[in-house]
């Protein structure tokens, strides 16, 4: 009987694997993307063509210094929002001014990879974007000169697993894209590729 039940056990976790999704845009970066970043930046071969390599959600949380809740309500915020554990972030100077000190707990942020990181990219374009209130797009003046981008969110509850009847305040966030495109206008046609809701050039 046990035997039967190991084998049992064997089999589940067998057919859990093979029922593992690949990610929506992972499969279109491979079957789309690649293609049509080729053809645009006529690179000589598949490895030069820029990749998205991590997203670091970071969220600010600087009244934690009067109020330990607001600290929690962050962490809590962006671990429901990327469906991954959060780090805390700590200040690397005294601020007199601001009453903060060297190792003060500031704020929370959290790594996105491989992919979870797809996965979160899919919300964020398919579900929370739209959400935004007279949405027409989001700026691309947002890269840093390095082939990365991040986009300011003011509000949190874009998010559709954020139970707003739950939310004691509406929290601001960092999203940043790390690629590794050389160029900021490689950088834009790898996000505007993938989906990203940039607004139209005059």
């Amino acid at each position: 009987m046990a035997k039967k039940n190991n084998e049992t056990k064997v089999t589940n976790e067998k057919t859990q694997k093979q029922e593992k999704v690949t990610p929506r845009l992972f499969t279109k970066y491979k079957t789309e993307v690649i293609a049509k970043m080729l053809e645009q930046f006529q690179y000589s071969n598949v490895m030069q063509v820029p990749k998205l390599e991590k997203i670091v959600v970071n969220i600010g949380a600087g009244d934690a210094v009067q109020d330990a809740k607001i600290l929690d309500e962050s962490v809590t915020a962006i671990e429901t929002v990327t469906g991954q554990k959060a780090q805390v972030r700590l200040a690397k100077k005294s601020i007199s001014n601001f009453k903060l000190r060297e190792g003060m707990k500031i704020g929370a942020k959290v790594t996105l990879r491989r992919e979870i990181m797809y996965e979160f990219l899919d919300r964020l374009i398919s579900l929370a974007l739209p959400r935004v209130r007279d949405f027409r797009g989001v700026s691309d003046k947002s890269f840093d000169g390095r082939g990365n981008y991040t986009l300011g969110i003011k509000e949190h509850i874009i998010f559709p697993e954020i139970n707003i009847d739950k939310v004691n305040r509406v929290l601001g966030m960092d999203v940043t894209f790390v690629t590794s495109a050389k160029t900021d206008k490689e950088a834009y046609e790898l996000l505007k590729a993938f989906g990203f809701p940039f607004k139209k050039k005059n």
